[in-house]
């Protein structure tokens, strides 16, 4: 058993409340790798933003779970020698699909993990939750649960159609489960195809799909029933179209790729939304520089020499988030 502050984390609790107070919200990045780790925390250092780094099941099975622990232990001493004197940092497990996993991860040293019975029955989404809340409160670990249903594929989380929240169950799950935060459906969606085609407009001028609107009128019927507490947006990438382009450019093939539109995004932040899920916006600025650096340097064979270029690209994006959309820069002096 590790506890999570040995590895000088810390959990959701405090973060959630000032930012829900504050009117931002709390950057959480999916890393699968040394890279974007680096990214990460430089950029979190850089703007002295709280941050989240999130591990997926697929991240674990590709890292190994007690590398990722101590992956996120060397971040909280690397933000310190970067200038950064207190890191507000969160190591959180995303989409856990049991209470076995939530419970390995716990006892692995992380210090928030989501459970997500979302695609379960109503009741049976409320008892596993309630059982994982349970246990990692007993750890001083926070919990995020999920109540609706994201369309989209990431890592093994899949499905065909969203279903939106219901904003006359939320009461009754919060309550009954003791959760810490809530991650709703509200149009946002999974990976780089969020939106299919005959659900987006044509923009005249620059011939690009124009996503659907998110439904804030359900965000604020959710901020109504439940007020103050922390809401979680997952699917929030915006998909730039810039990187798209590179990456098509330089032999990719990416087609009808559309995101989240980021001004809907910095609205949602000043809400109860005080956690947004990135993951998507940073493998297309990884893949799109790794592409270009290859293509430009056909005999170049040194991995530092196109991953280095990529870690700047994660890393300029990460502080475009933190800064231009989630206002989250400052908070963590």
């Amino acid at each position: 058993m590790v506890n999570y502050k040995e590895l000088g984390l810390v959990n959701t609790k405090e973060m959630f409340a000032k930012a829900v107070a504050g009117g931002y919200a709390i950057p959480a990045f999916n890393f699968n790798n040394m890279e974007q780790l680096q990214a990460i925390i430089m950029a979190a250092a850089e703007t002295k933003s709280p941050v989240i780094l999130q591990v997926s099941k697929g991240a674990r099975n590709y890292a190994n779970q007690t590398l990722l622990r101590y992956m996120a232990e060397g971040a909280v001493e690397y933000a310190k020698e970067l200038g950064w004197e207190n890191p507000q940092i969160v190591l959180h497990l995303d989409h856990g699909d049991s209470f076995e996993t939530c419970k390995s991860c716990v006892d692995m040293g992380f210090s928030s993990v989501m459970i997500d019975a979302s695609s379960k029955p109503f009741e049976e989404n409320i008892a596993i939750t309630k059982q994982v809340v349970e246990y990692a409160h007993q750890h001083g670990v926070t919990v995020e649960a999920e109540l609706g249903v994201l369309a989209g594929v990431e890592d093994e989380v899949a499905a065909e159609e969203s279903h939106y929240t219901k904003p006359e169950e939320v009461i009754e799950f919060a309550t009954r489960t003791g959760c810490d935060s809530l991650a709703i459906s509200i149009g946002t969606s999974h990976g780089a195809y969020k939106f299919k085609p005959e659900q987006c407009t044509l923009d005249p001028q620059t011939g690009r799909l124009v996503p659907p609107p998110l439904a804030f009128d359900v965000l604020h019927e959710v901020e109504a029933k439940l007020p103050g507490f922390p809401i979680v947006l997952h699917g929030s990438s915006s998909v730039p179209q810039d990187e798209v382009d590179t990456i098509n450019k330089f032999g990719g093939k990416l087609e009808a790729a559309v995101g989240i539109p980021e001004e809907q995004l910095r609205e949602a932040s000043k809400s109860a939304v005080c956690k947004i899920n990135i993951d998507s916006d940073s493998r297309l600025a990884m893949t799109a520089a790794i592409r270009k650096t290859m293509a430009e340097n056909p005999a170049e064979f040194d991995p530092r020499k196109y991953l280095t270029p990529a870690r700047e690209s994660m890393k300029k994006l990460y502080i475009h988030k933190i800064v231009n959309v989630l206002g989250s820069d400052g908070k963590a002096l």
